[in-house]
């Protein structure tokens, strides 16, 4: 008998129902769609940050005092160690030295790194010719643009690379537009920078993209010192404090919306259900005087609204990861995958704000049938 009454009060209503149900589908799509965002933004924006190369250092210890020093350096040993090091959650790793050479006649800064890695620790760079994609071609190399201008050379150009008493023939696989002091650098295979200053296996520095927000860059930093002891690893501030910051902004500003959108829902249930109210004083107090208690007509108008907001959630659901997905490809240039999860927590939430929204109908536990029967 309950589920007859509650059926033909929602078919009874349908037109107010239907607006009602509308304000919640529409609540639901975009809480559902902001939901699935913020469980998908940390994955995201560290996507987006790895744009800005890496957010990690490996260097030497610095030495104390003041005055001219010879830089130091870093060995294969260390490298071995950082390489042993790596986990899934780092993007790319490489060493890096920096030599100053000659070439046709003019002093060029010489950066000698594994270029297959260097390309995603700077995946901004944009390269006219082949580029060179393996860490064990040594016969080629990439020059910056200006460098290029400077030196007359395009790719597949002969390139003479001179250091003292040391030299190298090489050939230009790429020239490179970065947009900043890359542009003025020609960049070779380790090996060969390590030939032209005569260092053997040393090197200076080894930069590391690591995903992650701040603490995950921190925690994977503090593993590589305890493995490292003597050597200097640190975290690039600029970038693990920006990311961390922004991070915070966005997920502030998706729970804000959230809060903001289920009010809303709320006020426009609650302005229907209130309309809804006024209509049915007659059909409760009729329900009353056939002996029917408080507390079943104020559970079968509550189920109503558990119905609208359980069958709202669902529909909003569905449409939700469509507008999530579509966010993710107009702002992260990737789709974001719909996650089950957040089914429960849609419909949930869309069911307390249909109830809340139904508190006008219990206000019509109060009408006395007598009035109602008077006509009055």
């Amino acid at each position: 008998m309950f589920l007859r009454l509650l059926w033909n009060l929602l078919r009874a209503s349908r037109g107010r129902l239907t607006v009602a149900l509308v304000a919640v589908v529409s609540g639901a799509a975009v809480i559902s769609a902001l939901i699935n965002l913020d469980l998908d933004a940390g994955k995201k924006l560290t996507r987006e940050f790895r744009t800005l190369g890496a957010n990690l250092v490996v260097e030497p210890p610095r030495a104390p005092g003041t005055g001219p020093t010879a830089p130091a350096l870093l060995d294969d040993a260390v490298l071995a160690r950082v390489t042993a090091l790596r986990t899934p959650e780092v993007v790319a790793e490489a060493p890096y030295l920096y030599v100053v050479a000659q070439a046709g006649g003019r002093a060029v800064v010489v950066a000698g790194t594994w270029l297959d890695e260097a390309r995603q620790l700077e995946p901004w760079w944009k390269i006219d010719g082949e580029g060179v994609v393996s860490r064990d071609d040594l016969s080629r190399c990439l020059v910056g643009q200006n460098a290029a201008r400077l030196l007359v050379v395009a790719p597949g150009s002969p390139l003479e690379l001179r250091s003292g008493e040391r030299s190298v023939q090489l050939t230009v696989a790429g020239v490179v537009n970065a947009g900043g002091a890359e542009d003025n650098q020609i960049f070779v295979n380790l090996p060969v920078a390590q030939q032209l200053g005569g260092l053997g296996k040393q090197f200076q520095v080894v930069q590391v993209s690591v995903a992650g927000a701040g603490p995950a860059i921190a925690s994977y930093a503090a593993r590589m010192a305890a493995a490292l002891p003597g050597i200097e690893v640190r975290p690039v501030p600029q970038i693990a404090e920006a990311e961390g910051l922004l991070l915070a902004r966005i997920r502030w500003l998706i729970l804000s919306m959230e809060l903001l959108i289920l009010v809303l829902t709320a006020l426009c249930v609650l302005a229907t259900m209130a309309a809804l109210a006024m209509e049915r004083r007659q059909d409760v107090g009729l329900m009353k005087a056939l002996g029917g208690s408080i507390s079943r007509v104020t559970n079968l108008f509550l189920a109503e609204a558990g119905v609208l907001g359980a069958l709202g959630g669902l529909l909003g659901y569905l449409l939700g990861m469509g507008l999530s997905s579509w966010v993710g490809r107009r702002v992260f240039d990737a789709a974001i995958a719909p996650r089950l999860e957040v089914l429960p927590l849609t419909v949930a939430l869309m069911m307390a704000v249909a109830l809340a929204g139904a508190f006008p109908l219990r206000l019509l536990g109060k009408v006395r049938p007598a009035v109602i029967l008077r006509g009055e």
